[in-house]
């Protein structure tokens, strides 16, 4: 199978195709278990390891008031941008560019008119057929093509960018430009969500979750014992943790799988004024239950109560909801480990990393505790 992604996800992570700081006070987390609530770094963000995308942002300063961008003649001239806009033309001709919002080594993102409409076009950026993973950022792309496309047949209860217009075999898509703000720009932001707008998050992820579309429209997007395998042959699972999670895994043979966002990042989530908006559908797909709780509570470090809430959520279903979700943050927890520990780490990275590594510790704890219930 075809490496994952890159850049941002795990890099040699498989896909199924179509798809410390030193403790602080300890607080009881939903799981039953006590682990450390570790206060973030004073001073402002956490770096990442490397910038997603390896993306240049060009986003609105704080207080600049929305409506319609001034032109960047410059940041349109750029051999990349100039590609993409040659094959945006190609299927939305009415398309005038108005600003970059990303230039990046896989995708380029620019903002723009369709007559009074705004879109954004979003490429596969030309220096891509240079890395090693092209075929795996081409079958990515193709994938979120088809995602989109599904929506239009079945939508989904939950708001997300209507498609404008796709062209397959370019990669491109042309999507309807939602007004909002990210909820957070960082992988693993210092600085959380207002409890409100976790509340309004965390509703629409479960919302989606809890969608049940035709079966075969979607497709598993995750191989579990592959996974587990390739963290056990790197020396991040030991084998005492590789046995507890196939032992979890067995016990969750029948569980009907859920329907997953796959990449729920803050980032990946538009704060609209009607509301939580969802984007960058790559990952999008049939999952074991739970998996994008875990991708949030591994991002919410700094929200103590917010991975309580999480927690409570994935239990809620009985001792297979929770099973399925100890098995998704386990892995999840290692493949951002594999992200963020990487050589040259700063110090505020290496905050990170430890922080990491508490988090693992704790849901390996948490995954012995649970085969020891069955």
């Amino acid at each position: 199978m075809a490496p994952r992604g890159v850049e941002g996800r795990a890099t040699d992570a498989r896909v199924v195709p179509a798809g410390r700081t030193a403790p602080g006070p300890v607080g009881r987390t939903a799981l039953g278990l006590r682990g450390p609530e570790t206060a973030p770094p004073a001073g402002g963000r956490v770096p990442l390891a490397r910038q997603a995308d390896g993306q240049v942002l060009r986003a609105r300063r704080p207080g600049q008031p929305g409506g319609p961008e001034r032109i960047d003649p410059s940041a349109l001239q750029t051999p990349s941008v100039r590609a993409a806009l040659a094959s945006v033309a190609r299927i939305c001709p009415a398309f005038t560019p108005r600003q970059v919002l990303r230039e990046g080594s896989r995708h380029i993102l620019v903002a723009g008119t369709i007559g009074r409409a705004p879109v954004v076009a979003k490429c596969l950026a030309p220096q891509a057929v240079r890395s090693e993973y092209f075929e795996q950022l081409v079958a990515d792309f193709h994938h979120e093509v088809s995602v989109y496309r599904a929506f239009v047949r079945h939508r989904p209860p939950v708001r997300l960018p209507r498609l404008v217009a796709a062209d397959h075999d370019r990669c491109v898509l042309v999507m309807e430009r939602v007004p909002g703000r990210p909820a957070a720009r960082e992988r693993h932001p210092v600085n959380a969500p207002t409890p409100g707008e976790v509340r309004a998050l965390l509703t629409a992820v479960r919302t989606l979750n809890l969608w049940r579309p035709p079966t075969d429209v979607f497709q598993p997007r995750m191989d579990y014992q592959w996974e587990i395998a390739r963290y056990h042959s790197v020396g991040q699972l030991t084998d005492r943790d590789a046995g507890d999670l196939r032992g979890l895994l067995h016990g969750l043979g029948h569980t009907p799988l859920q329907l997953c966002h796959g990449d729920a990042l803050l980032s990946n989530m538009l704060l609209a004024p009607s509301g939580p908006v969802l984007v960058d559908w790559e990952q999008a797909g049939w999952y074991l239950p739970g998996y994008d709780l875990a991708v949030l509570w591994s991002v919410l470090s700094g929200d103590t109560a917010a991975r309580r809430q999480i927690s409570q959520l994935a239990q809620s279903g009985g001792t297979l909801a929770r099973d399925a979700f100890l098995v998704n943050l386990v892995l999840v927890l290692m493949r951002e480990i594999r992200l963020y520990d990487v050589p040259g780490a700063g110090e505020e990275q290496r905050i990170m990393i430890r922080r990491l590594y508490d988090d693992a510790a704790l849901a390996r704890r948490a995954v012995r505790a649970a085969v020891g219930t069955r």
